[in-house]
């Protein structure tokens, strides 16, 4: 079962995006470029949720499996 994790090793700043591109199978940079432009479109909505990820999803060294 996959589980949503923070990479460690495909990070820029926090590694959720790493973790997602992980979780979902899609390519990494694919989900940086739409996760600008989704911060230059959402007014911040998405910083806000970058952020919250970055406190609630753990790492993936910190998942037991």
């Amino acid at each position: 079962m996959k589980r949503l994790t923070r990479s460690r090793s495909n990070r820029m700043l926090g590694g959720v995006i790493g973790g997602l591109s992980d979780y979902l199978g899609i390519d990494a940079s694919l989900l940086r470029v739409i996760f600008v432009l989704g911060l230059i479109f959402s007014f911040g909505t998405f910083l806000l949720v970058y952020l919250v990820w970055i406190f609630v999803v753990p790492n993936d060294t910190d998942v037991i499996r």
